[in-house]
């Protein structure tokens, strides 16, 4: 077998190489920097404090009778329901989670 014979680096070539190493060592803890705080926003969208999500499976919400729903839509975490009863509106809302009803805006016609 035939051995090479490896030859000092020029300054050059020491100097580059160092830089090489350099810009490797930065690129390195700029991957580790950007891995971490992933991890921290996914452990602290699991853990943090808001409780545990509410499982809901049927809910029934009873109407008064001749009452129609007239529009649905959101408000922030609230449900917001708009009621035509008997030519009064009445707005409902409702927290998004647990559908608990939480407000009643009632509004009818003056004689």
């Amino acid at each position: 077998m035939t051995d090479t014979a490896v030859t000092e680096p020029t300054p050059d070539q020491t100097a580059l190489i160092a830089r090489v190493r350099r810009m490797m060592l930065i690129a390195g803890l700029t991957s580790a920097l950007a891995v971490a705080v992933v991890l921290i926003a996914i452990g602290y969208r699991l853990y943090r404090g808001d409780g545990s999500p509410v499982s809901v499976s049927d809910v029934t919400a009873a109407l008064p009778k001749g009452a129609r729903i007239v529009a649905t839509g959101t408000a922030g975490e609230r449900l917001v329901l708009t009621l035509d009863i008997g030519g009064a509106t009445e707005i409902r809302t409702f927290d998004a989670k647990t559908l608990k009803p939480v407000g009643r805006l009632s509004f009818v016609n003056e004689p």
